[in-house]
């Protein structure tokens, strides 16, 4: 039983390892577009929204890595403590245990099958992520639904929560969209998409035609997340319409 968690444990060092990697490629990867999009400031909007894009993926995919790593670190510990437990209780009870193994394993005889594991965290939102890129709206929508719905707590709700605006935007729902985005900002205040839902919520409501609580929200976005990417697209979109980035101070009488 030792060999077999000494082997488990070496395992999971061995994955914990390859999530770092993943993480520092993912990160350099990250630099290079960022660098890009800078550069691309100037130059046309679809060209920035289209770095944007891929900026949001690649970033997406290291948050989920982290998280990833974060789980692999404590089943290590998880790991490492239950064979301080064996090992103590080897030393301690190694004669009684053997005695006691004939009657275990007449019990065993009647021990029900574990149950088959539901599907994991990781693995459901990767699949909404997936067929969301892939333009599979609708069954995006059930995923990261069902993310919500069994994984309420886990650091990537927010997220979850944030694409199912996309997907209404995407599909030109937009009123149902400033709801979602709603959603990340008052049900998940530490989420990573905060700036981006608020940015898309402005548009979306630019889109539905309410201009004056569009362009108050676009503002808001330059206001809290100041040098953020999200930022300088609510600016541009703010010069689009031709509308200052900042609200006008009360005219003083």
């Amino acid at each position: 039983m030792r060999s077999a968690m000494d082997t488990q444990n070496a395992t999971l060092k061995t994955l914990v390892q390859q999530s770092l990697d993943s993480v520092n490629q993912l990160n350099n990867k990250m630099g290079v577009v960022e660098k890009t999009v800078q550069e691309m400031q100037a130059n046309t909007g679809s060209r920035i929204d289209t770095m944007t894009t891929q900026t949001q993926g690649l970033s997406d995919n290291m948050q989920d890595m982290q998280a990833r790593v974060a789980k692999l670190s404590q089943q290590m510990t998880d790991m490492q403590g239950l064979l301080q437990t064996i090992d103590a209780k080897l030393s301690g009870s190694g004669s009684a245990a053997a005695n006691s193994g004939g009657g275990g394993a007449a019990n065993g005889g009647g021990t029900a099958p574990p149950a088959v594991a539901p599907i994991s965290a990781d693995t459901l939102y990767q699949n909404g992520l997936r067929d969301y890129n892939g333009g599979n709206y609708d069954l995006a929508k059930q995923e990261f639904s069902d993310y919500l719905k069994n994984f309420p707590t886990n650091p990537l709700a927010g997220n979850a929560q944030f694409y199912l605006g996309e997907v209404s935007f995407a599909q030109g729902n937009y009123a149902e969209a400033v709801t979602q985005y709603d959603m990340v900002l008052y049900s998940y205040p530490k989420s990573f998409k905060l700036a981006g839902a608020l940015l898309k919520k402005g548009q979306a409501e630019i889109k539905l035609g309410q201009k004056a609580s569009g362009t108050r929200d676009l503002r808001e976005v330059v206001r809290r997340f100041p040098g953020a990417d999200e930022a300088k697209q609510a600016q541009a979109k703010l010069k689009e319409m031709g509308a200052s980035a900042t609200s006008a101070p009360p005219t003083k009488r």
